[in-house]
């Protein structure tokens, strides 16, 4: 048994003349203690096993290994390996609020018209494109989204500015909800 009798559980009776592991390559033991962790002998028969198993826990994987690696293992994108900045999540959160927003507009500002629409178009010409103008904004952000996976964040913010832009519900801006 040990000196030390918080040691006792964490040893095995034959134990006396095993070394302390060191840690890898590279690390540095801290805290109570690490004064005393000990170096294993590299020229010893089981170091070198030993030593190849902590080298291979904690090094990065080889390009051979990488791409031996299935595809849904490995990131696709430079914006899905280091994520997207806070003010970028910021605006895309602003930027989709404003194209729900219109959406709605869109579908108010279509119903407003809807009564004057026989006046210029057929109903089965009104009926698509009022389907078309109400899912246009939703359209927009997914399709930015995709086309811009592999570019960089301020493309794809630039190209949601855009479209913010370009879909105003202009039916709802001009009449308003209730109407002129």
């Amino acid at each position: 048994m040990n000196a030390d009798p918080d040691d006792d559980a964490l040893s095995w009776d034959g134990d006396e003349g095993a070394r302390r592991a060191s840690p890898p390559e590279g690390w540095k033991a801290v805290g109570r203690g690490s004064e005393h962790v000990g170096d294993i002998d590299r020229d010893s028969p089981g170091a070198a096993s030993e030593g190849a198993a902590d080298a291979g826990a904690a090094s990065p994987p080889t390009h051979s290994e990488e791409r031996a690696r299935p595809a849904d293992e490995t990131a696709s994108s430079p914006d899905e390996r280091s994520g997207l900045s806070s003010a970028a999540l910021l605006a895309l959160g602003v930027l989709g609020g404003v194209y729900l927003l219109y959406t709605v507009g869109w579908i108010v500002g279509g119903l407003r018209l809807k009564a004057l629409a026989p006046l210029i178009v057929s109903e089965a010409m009104y009926v698509p494109w009022f389907v078309l103008a109400v899912g246009a904004p939703a359209l927009w952000f997914l399709t930015t989204w995709v086309c811009t996976r592999r570019s960089a964040t301020w493309v794809r913010m630039a190209l949601l500015a855009a479209g913010a832009v370009l879909l105003v519900p202009w039916p709802f801006v001009t009449m308003g909800a209730l109407g002129a």
